[in-house]
């Protein structure tokens, strides 16, 4: 990776412009501070929104305790959003972006969700050795196929017996395909929700 104005930049060069979004999870409204060079600065970008919706229906089954990792953070939603849903598990958060993280450092704190951690890394080089009970994930596909396919896989090997990986991707930016690769990793794969473009897949580890 290199250096720049990427939102998968670990050090983005862009010049800070500060912003705020919202995000209505479980009938709580999240007010989460943006800025430039992170991922959907302007809104929480539809594939993260049908996500969450699909952590919130079950659809994206979440242990009530136990480990979760949100996989490429951003500012926080998905991470955020699992906290509030599960306020009794640990949400671990990590980002390569080094803004990002701390933008969702910073919108953890501000809403007092106190058991969310979160680390700068790439992939899962922070967490090392951890183990998760699902992983969730709106994966940064402008990092090239090969990429995001490493980071899945590697996500997948981090899961317990019986962990879920949840991945988010738009229709017509290689949803099947991608479905054809969870498939060779975990044999069990369902699409638990499409709307707006985007599908949400679940693979199952056994």
């Amino acid at each position: 990776m290199t250096n720049g104005d990427h939102y998968y930049s670990p050090s983005p060069r862009a010049k800070h412009d500060p912003g705020e979004v919202t995000l209505k999870v479980a009938g709580r409204v999240l007010t989460l501070r943006t800025d430039s060079g992170v991922f959907s600065k302007e809104r929480v970008d539809r594939g993260t929104r049908l996500l969450v919706e699909a952590m919130e229906r079950g659809s994206v089954p979440l242990p009530h305790r136990g480990a979760l990792l949100d996989l490429g953070c951003g500012y926080g939603p998905l991470g955020l959003a699992m906290a509030v849903l599960r306020p009794e598990a640990d949400v671990f958060m990590v980002d390569v972006n080094e803004r990002a993280a701390d933008l969702a450092r910073a919108n953890a704190e501000r809403h007092g969700l106190s058991r969310v951690h979160v680390v700068q890394g790439e992939g899962l080089a922070p967490l090392r050795g951890m183990a998760f009970h699902a992983v969730v994930s709106n994966p940064p596909l402008r990092t090239g196929k090969k990429n995001v396919h490493a980071l899945l896989e590697e996500a997948f090997a981090a899961l317990v017996p019986g962990g879920v990986l949840a991945v988010v991707i738009r229709t017509q930016q290689g949803a099947r395909s991608l479905e054809r690769f969870l498939q060779g990793l975990a044999g069990r794969v369902e699409e638990a929700e499409k709307g707006g473009g985007f599908r949400v897949y679940v693979a199952f580890r056994a």
